[in-house]
């Protein structure tokens, strides 16, 4: 096939909301918050699916049963999807926290984790905490987080639509109040709680927090990092680059025609964050995530005034040059 379209898998969370309905159409529960779909994702235990003349599949089934063409040639039949794609619904604020750097990760039994954010909805006086204000150190932290204080240690800014946020491992973060987002990040499920601003779980209990993994893990020379601004210009710009991934972004008005990738490139993940795409005979609206794999060509029709992110670039793949 040439591209495959998962099935998202909703996730309750204490944070979370009711946006999947409202902007996805979902038709989720009305009492119960969801805070996390994960749209392509390949760990145990939580597979995406996607369906193929009317059987259902896995991301791992179709790696097992030919790498080659998912992946392409540096692949191995039981190596994993190295990305996981997430829809936020954040309406709370999430707890303080931070991912482990490689060089820390293995000794603490977690993964590491570099995400990005990209805010696609963003209520009035919204924000973001990310990394920390100047001339904080680890020993003025400490004390903060003894006398909990620590928020106003952390840089907070405001979020608009359209605004990408790369979190690599290491830096503290925090999602504020008011985001719909969309999250695309390394393969990995490890996050140390710093903080939780005295929140009570659903069991009417604090919420565990990780104080010693997680300043073994803070970057403490991350001060005050920018939000990398966006518009809805018309074109394709990169608005996301690490060794782990590249996110492009492109607008494009309604009848347009982009060819995503060619026969035997990278392969790619599509997420329309706006409007609605035509993928070789496929729709595909926001919510909803596709993959364009190795041995296939792959062009997107606008069907409506559309912007769209495109995910290519793993670690391990071959990197051409489209």
């Amino acid at each position: 096939m040439s591209v495959y379209k998962f099935e998202p898998i909703y996730k309750e969370r204490i944070w979370g909301g009711h946006k999947f309905n409202e902007s996805f159409r979902a038709e989720l529960c009305p009492n119960t918050r969801f805070g996390e779909s994960w749209n392509l994702v390949d760990r145990e235990g939580n597979e995406s699916k996607t369906s193929i003349n009317q059987k259902v599949f896995t991301i791992r089934d179709l790696i097992q049963k030919d790498p080659f063409a998912i992946m392409g040639p540096n692949w191995q039949t039981n190596d994993r999807f190295p990305i996981l794609v997430k829809w936020l619904d954040c309406r709370e604020r999430l707890s303080l926290q931070v991912h482990p750097p490689a060089k820390v990760a293995a000794s603490l039994n977690g993964e590491p984790k570099t995400e990005n954010w990209y805010i696609v909805e963003s209520d009035p006086k919204a924000g973001i905490f990310l990394g920390l204000k100047k001339q904080v150190n680890k020993s003025t932290f400490e004390s903060a987080l003894e006398r909990n204080d620590a928020e106003k240690l952390c840089h907070w800014t405001e979020t608009e639509p359209h605004d990408s946020v790369l979190v690599e491992s290491g830096r503290m973060h925090a999602i504020d109040a008011g985001n719909l987002i969309l999250e695309i990040q390394q393969n990995s499920d490890t996050t140390y709680r710093v903080y939780d601003w005295g929140r009570m779980g659903a069991d009417g209990k604090p919420r565990d927090l990780h104080i010693e993994k997680s300043l073994r893990c803070i970057d403490f020379n991350d001060y005050e990092p920018q939000i990398n601004k966006t518009s809805k210009e018309q074109g394709i710009i990169t608005i996301a680059k690490s060794e782990h991934f590249r996110i492009r972004k492109i607008n494009l008005p309604k009848t347009a025609k982009f060819p995503v990738k060619q026969v035997e490139t990278d392969c790619c993940i599509i997420n329309p964050v706006e409007g609605k795409i035509d993928i070789e005979g496929l729709n595909l609206n926001p919510g909803y995530t596709a993959l364009s794999p190795f041995q296939s060509a792959c062009e997107i029709i606008a069907l409506e005034d559309s912007t769209i992110l495109l995910t290519d670039h793993f670690a391990g793949q071959i990197q051409t040059a489209n």
